[in-house]
This record gives structure tokens, sequence and C-alpha cells, in this order.
């Protein structure tokens, strides 16, 4: 059998399974809807970030956006379920826990503000409740990847979608990567189409916004990634890193990366002259001795003048905190820094002082 025939026969498969699913996740929706399951606000207005499809579109650098841009304004709890930690319940985070404690995204977020109150919790409600009773004066919550956690009643809901994946075209889980049908992003007070190319023409923004179809009441809005220097994984070892635009076609860099999608970064590390080689593992892949190994093994077979490992900031946190990291990788191990960057589009409202108004208007 060729790969397109399996590929059929596995959709024939997963059709049923992905429809039965469907229906599910509809009637749950609208049992919320109807108010036969209770949504619960708490006096403090919340924004939840998320998506409808699985993985990839890019939470956590927008969360890290809205901390970064509210920050000043407001006392800022945020609250993760910590995706693949190996911790349960509620988790506050301090100086002593690690991405094992609350998962490697949360921790990136936590180390990098020192004005927030971070907690892990698989219950919303639960996490929000001690939350607020850890610190009183948080006035204003940020869920990360709540969207379908709809026991929590948003003040503001953000739903992101990746340029490169049009969620029109796709299928429930198992079939495809929905997590809801495509018209739960209906209920999005804001939507960000993510991942866009940085000079997106006037037809793509058109065409972007037809294929989403939304009320004319919802903000769209479009982003893509800035990328920054190199920085250390270990700074206490070597303070700099190189720059990209210096290396020639003689150095190589082998980019290790465990998140959902990485073609846009091989993307932009292809348009300097090093050459790229790749090894990719699962999204929030849990490091281990054998896969340093393999790393070390790898990079050692490599050519080049200069060879360098470059990974992601999401990653980056897990090689710092894990013992079992190479010693003489160290020195020439670094990660990118992304930021998110919001393109100008003609007539189109800016989104903090619009977010602002949305928390005002439904305080």
């Amino acid at each position: 059998m060729d790969v397109r025939r399996f590929k059929e026969f596995v959709d024939i498969i997963l059709a049923p399974i992905a429809w039965i699913y469907g229906c599910i996740v509809f009637m749950r929706n609208k049992f919320f809807d109807w108010g036969i399951f209770k949504q619960r606000t708490f006096g403090v207005p919340v924004i939840v970030v998320g998506n409808i499809s699985v993985g990839g579109t890019g939470k956590t650098p927008h969360v890290e956006y809205i901390i970064e841009h509210l920050g000043d304004t407001y006392h800022i709890g945020v609250l993760s379920r910590g995706y693949k930690r190996k911790t349960k319940g509620f988790i506050l985070a301090n100086d002593k826990t690690t991405p094992n404690d609350i998962g490697d995204e949360p921790y990136q977020i936590y180390r990098k503000f020192s004005n927030i109150t971070l907690a892990v919790c698989e219950n919303r409600c639960e996490g929000i409740e001690k939350l607020k009773e850890i610190d009183p004066e948080i006035n204003l919550f940020v869920l990360d990847d709540a969207f379908q956690h709809r026991y929590v009643k948003p003040s503001v809901s953000i739903v992101l979608v990746d340029y490169n994946r049009p969620i029109d075209t796709d299928h429930m889980l198992p079939r495809g990567r929905l997590r809801e049908p495509v018209h739960g992003i209906l209920r999005a007070d804001m939507v960000i189409i993510t991942k866009c190319p940085e000079e997106i023409k006037p037809v793509e923004v058109s065409i972007a916004k037809k294929r989403l179809d939304l009320f004319p009441s919802q903000k769209l809005y479009y982003t893509t990634f800035k990328y920054y220097n190199f920085r250390p994984i270990f700074p206490e070892i070597v303070k700099n890193g190189p720059q990209l635009q210096n290396l020639t076609e003689d150095d190589t860099l082998l980019l290790v990366t465990g998140i959902a999608n990485h073609v846009p970064f091989v993307r932009f590390l292809n348009a300097f002259r090093a050459k790229v080689k790749i090894i990719k593992f699962t999204d929030h892949h849990n490091y281990g001795r054998k896969d340093f190994n393999f790393i070390e093994e790898w990079y050692n077979k490599l050519s080049g003048k200069q060879k360098f490992i470059i990974t992601t900031e999401k990653d980056a946190v897990k090689f710092a905190n894990n013992p079992y990291y190479p010693i003489p990788l160290r020195h020439v191990s670094f990660y990118m820094p992304i930021k998110v960057d919001f393109i100008d589009i003609p007539h189109n409202d800016d989104f903090v002082p619009t977010l602002n108004k949305l928390l005002n208007k439904k305080d």
C-alpha cells in the first residue's frame, strides 16, 4: 500500500471517531451556552489565551506580550495547566521551582517576569481561588491555554490561529488537529493570526480574514515573530553567543527542538549562510540522558569550522536545568529568543489599547 492510499485508509477509520468527538464537544459547549453547566466569575478580570487546534500557535510569546504591556497597569496573576509537568494539583512558582514542577512554558514565563504571581493547576477555578488567597493584590488574571476550560467566564478571550495551518480546512481530533468545531472561534473577543509572513500582502490579509468569517464585533490581528541574537544557555560558562550574520558556509548549526512546529525557525536560520542540521523531538519533550548522548554524538560527527548547538527558549530552560546535559557541549549551546510583533494593518485598532477597553468594559 502506497503512502497516499494508507493516509486515505487512516482517514476513513478516524472520520467516525472524529465525528463522535465533535458531537460530544458541540453538546458540551451548548450546555454552557444554555446555562446547564455553570460558569464562574471571580470579581477580578480574566484574560483567556488559547486556540481551537492543538499545538504550535505561539501562545507563550503572546502571553508574554500581554504581561509585558499590561504589567505596569495591573498586578497580574498567571495560571496555566502546566502541560507535561511531573507534578499534580496546584503548584505556586518560586525561586526553587524547576520545569519539572510547573512545565517548561510556565517556567519560561516565570523567570522572565518578576512582577507576576504564577501558578499551575489543572482546575482553573481552584487555581484562581488559591492565587487570590495567596496574593490578594492580583487585579488581573491571565489564563494560558484555557479557551476550552469554560467553567471560568472570561472577561476577554483571545484565540490564536496559525497562519500556516488554516482551521477552515482542518478536521476534529483525531482525524485532524481541531479541539472543537471551527465555529467555536466565534466565542472569542479577539482573534490573532500568528506566524504571518513579515511582509504580508493586502490580498493575503483579505483571504485570511474571509476564511475565518468572524462577527463584525470580533477584533482580528496579525502577528509575526521577531528573532533576537543567540544567548548562552549556560551564561556562567560563556557570556556571548555567535552572531548569525557573521557565520559562513564553513560553519554549522545543529538545531535541536522539542516544539510543535519548527518550520518557521528553520526557515529563518536557512536565510543565513551557515549550514543547518536538525534534530526534532516531540512537543514538550522531556529530555533524558539518552537524548543528550544522542545530541552529543550528532554534534561530534558534524563538520564545520565552527559548530554550535541552537535551540528554542522553551527547550533551553530544560537543558539548563538538566544535570545530564553534556559538559563538553555547554560552551557551544545557545538559544534564540523570540518576541511577538504585531503587523500594522490599515484601519486596524491597536491591540493593547483595545484590550484595555475590553477589560474596562467587562469589569
